[in-house]
């Protein structure tokens, strides 16, 4: 296959830069910003599409970011492609506070609290999957399905970070739309003039050899 890979990478590799990729997430973001700036669109379409994929990673729908952005981005008439590309505002090293934003607003909003008693965040997510994982076994067994720790992680945990998510992503999500409106502009704008200013030294160029032959 033409793009398949000449080194495989063993798993660990592959989870090692997932959170810490070759060059550091400095240049990972270089690179996001290179390619929005080069997105074939008017800027308006690009900055919707930066708006969407911002706002999504407000979400707790971790795995389905790249659906829910694109999703976004269609429906606001937004560039796709800009949208996935802002996706990649939440990493390791946003996610953190991302949820503490989030689940702070959600609780707030809903007038509810973390209760200490069912454990950490931490401990919430691995005994929701816990509770998954036997519910999946129990369909083709006899055991009994459990949802004490589910019903937990979603009282607790999802709902509170889906509604306080809302906020925090709304307000980035627009402060990413108008900072990079002008931004994107400018670069189309330039890139424009030095296309210009290059076909016609080309042009320039060809007179001055007509005249010469």
């Amino acid at each position: 296959m033409v793009f398949k890979r000449r080194d495989r990478r063993p798993i660990w590799r592959v989870g090692l830069e997932f959170l810490w990729p070759r060059g550091g997430w400095t240049r990972a973001a270089r690179y996001v910003k290179h390619r929005l700036h080069r997105l074939p669109d008017p800027p308006h379409r690009i900055a919707r599409g930066i708006f969407a994929g911002v706002f999504t990673t407000f979400t707790p729908f971790y795995g389905l970011h790249f659906f829910i952005a694109a999703f976004l981005a269609m429906a606001m008439r937004g560039n796709v492609l800009a949208s996935l590309l802002s996706t990649f505002f939440g990493n390791p090293l946003t996610y953190v506070p991302i949820g503490v934003a989030s689940l702070s607003t959600g609780h707030f909003l809903l007038g509810t609290e973390m209760n200490a008693a069912h454990g950490s965040i931490l401990q919430k997510f691995g005994y929701a999957w816990r509770d998954l994982w036997h519910n999946i076994r129990a369909i083709w067994t006899d055991e009994v399905a459990h949802w004490d720790d589910l019903a937990i992680f979603y009282d607790e945990v999802f709902f509170p970070y889906m509604i306080g998510g809302i906020i925090p992503g709304l307000v980035t999500g627009i402060a990413c739309y108008y900072i990079s409106l002008p931004l994107i502009s400018a670069y189309q704008n330039r890139r424009k003039g030095a296309i210009a200013a290059k076909l016609a030294s080309l042009k320039k160029k060809k007179r001055v050899d007509g005249r010469t032959d």
